[in-house]
């Protein structure tokens, strides 16, 4: 036998419905991404609509917190990835807002036999400045995911004026969940 090869003999679950015993281990899933500001739109980060004079580009409504957030559950789950499931080709998701892509994320993630436990969340923006939303931040994320605020952490940095965030020129997300 080759190593990090499973015999034939022992029972391989399939990689997009595995029995529910197997779904019974912690996965942990992580996410990242980064958008530019945008003119003419609004700036929603965590479902919340901040006062800025930009919002950031995207096919949807752009909002990075939530897409790595997506994405950190998808990929947990074995799932693919937030362009998989909601591609940019597709018009039904132009504008769409982030929360409804989120809830419809958890859904998938619940199909497949998954529990959201947590979310640690971070938000890299040299502005505008995060900590003032995080409270609201925090309870919509909780909300979509159908999961406790005290489950659903969101963390506000800055690079120090380096990088396209420091220099202002648009917004990064990072974001790990655990899932059972």
């Amino acid at each position: 036998m080759t190593a990090g090869i499973i015999p034939d003999d022992e029972a391989t679950p399939s990689p997009q419905r595995r029995p529910h015993r197997y779904n019974r281990a912690m996965r942990i899933g992580h996410g990242y991404d980064a958008h530019r500001f945008a003119e003419g739109r609004k700036l929603m980060l965590g479902g919340v609509e901040v006062q800025h004079p930009t919002g950031l580009a995207g096919h949807s409504d752009g909002d990075a917190l939530l897409h790595a957030i997506i994405d950190a559950l998808l990929g947990a789950a074995a799932l693919g990835d937030i362009g998989a499931m909601f591609p940019s080709s597709d018009e039904r998701w132009k504008d769409a807002a982030s929360l409804d892509l989120l809830a419809r994320a958890r859904n998938r993630v619940r199909e497949a036999g998954y529990r959201i436990a947590n979310v640690d969340a971070t938000l890299i923006a040299q502005e505008p400045r995060i900590a003032p939303h995080g409270m609201a931040m925090r309870r919509l994320i909780a909300e979509a995911l159908q999961i406790d605020i005290t489950d659903v952490g969101v963390k506000p940095t800055t690079t120090d004026g380096m990088g396209f965030t420091g220099h202002g020129e648009g917004v990064a997300a990072s974001a790990v969940v655990l899932i059972e």
